[in-house]
């Protein structure tokens, strides 16, 4: 390649650029051009000569070199190659990755992604490390044998399997304090699993969960490797997997299935409150809510009815018999507004009764319990004799006569009530 080269930019004759009749073939026994490895002494002498006429005074012919054209040729191409040494010193670091220069082998700097440039080689060199990619080792094995088992605290063998994920954080680091990086990695990372495998019991190692596990497992790996500066960041650990004994395997399938269960069973029973809950709050809100509502009625009527007791108390106290007498005829009239049938003693021998018609006339209209403006009057004696007849309905003028006539004895009645009252209170 070198050759072909030279003879490009002018520097090395070929076969052609010998005269005819030079004895070149003979000094090599005959052998033509390419037949055997090149004389390299007839190439120095046919560089030397090309140069000379390049830069020289001699003649086409001439094969004896110029001192003074042979220097500024060497020159030259000294400069060429020196500019091209010296533009093999440019590198250029992707993105998420830095370079570490090191000159005649010792660090010297670390550079960020980018163009950047650094002595040629050989007085400085460089190392791209990719920190920005997280890379995998998977660390034990779930089979269970006598290279991978791991003891529990509660004295029980299990085989654990587990996925660490680690990226470069310091790319000095990882490149010259240890030769055998991921080695390292790998043991740290079964001794931590050794290690916290052995601090929990064999139900949390199979059935409480990997969290708390992993994450005890990614700290002590840390831990361990910023102890060796091997210039890692531990990023993630995933379980994948824990098995027990092949001898054990069936009956902690059935272990592990009735944990299963048992959290379905948690869960539908979170569902069912979660559904059950607001609503018996609610009912308990309104039942609350009822009861603050009649508690309050029933104390304001009790309140009602304690303040009408004190005021007929006080009328009581000022007149026994009146008072008396008038709530017994609040009460009856209270009683007979509501009733439709009156029952009449004719044994007492009085003919003429009082009777609240108009009431009975309205009530009797309104609720269409019989002919309009009739009365229904049953007396003792037609009461226990049911073959007699009803009372017929009596015309409207004689009850109206009827019912003045009571009022006016009524009147009387009280008037005289009230007048022996009277009489009895000036003789006490």
């Amino acid at each position: 390649m070198l050759v072909s080269l030279l003879r490009k930019i002018g520097l090395m004759s070929s076969s052609n650029d010998f005269p005819p009749g030079n004895n070149q073939f003979k000094k090599n026994d005959g052998k033509r051009p390419g037949e055997g490895p090149p004389d390299l002494d007839q190439m120095w002498r046919d560089f030397t000569g090309r140069l000379a006429r390049m830069f020289g005074k001699g003649g086409p012919g001439s094969m004896k070199p110029d001192a003074r054209g042979t220097g500024i040729g060497v020159a030259i191409i000294t400069c060429v190659l020196l500019l091209i040494w010296v533009l093999s010193g440019y590198f250029v670091v992707p993105e998420g990755q830095v370079a570490v220069v090191t000159t005649f082998g010792k660090m010297s700097r670390t550079v960020q992604p980018g163009i950047n440039w650094r002595l040629p080689y050989p007085i400085q060199n460089h190392e791209v490390v990719n920190t920005s990619e997280a890379k995998t080792l998977d660390i034990g094995s779930r089979k269970v044998s006598p290279q991978t088992a791991m003891l529990t605290m509660d004295q029980n063998i299990v085989g654990v399997e587990l996925s660490l994920q680690y990226k470069i954080k310091d790319a000095t680091d990882w490149l010259y304090n240890n030769s055998e990086r991921e080695e390292t990695i790998k043991q740290a990372a079964e001794t931590a699993l050794r290690e916290v495998v052995g601090r929990n019991t064999m139900d949390a190692v199979m059935f409480g969960g990997h969290e708390k596990l992993t994450a005890d497992i990614a700290a002590a790996v840390q831990q361990m490797t910023d102890r060796y500066k091997l210039g890692v960041q531990i990023v993630g650990v995933t379980v994948q997997g824990v098995e027990p004994p092949e001898q054990v395997q069936q009956a902690f399938d059935d272990v592990d299935k009735a944990f299963h269960d048992a959290e379905r069973y948690r869960n539908e029973g979170k569902a069912y409150a979660a559904n059950v809950l607001p609503k018996a709050k609610s009912d308990a809100a309104r039942l609350m809510q009822e009861a603050e509502t009649y508690r309050t009625v029933i104390e304001v009527q009790a309140k009602s009815d304690t303040e009408r007791f004190k005021q007929v108390l006080a009328e009581y106290q000022k007149a026994p018999a009146v008072t008396r007498d008038r709530m017994y005829l609040e009460t009856m009239q209270q009683i007979f507004s509501n009733t439709t049938k009156v029952m009449v003693d004719s044994k007492n021998g009085n003919s003429l009764i009082y009777l609240p018609v108009d009431k009975l006339l309205a009530q009797s209209s309104n609720n269409g319990d019989g002919p309009k403006g009739s009365v229904t009057i049953t007396t003792s004696s037609q009461s226990s004799d049911p073959a007699q007849p009803q009372a017929q309905p009596q015309p409207q003028s004689d009850v109206n006569q009827a019912v003045d006539s009571q009022r006016a004895r009524d009147a009387r009645s009280r008037d005289s009530r009230d007048v022996r009252e009277s009489r009895e209170r000036d003789a006490r």
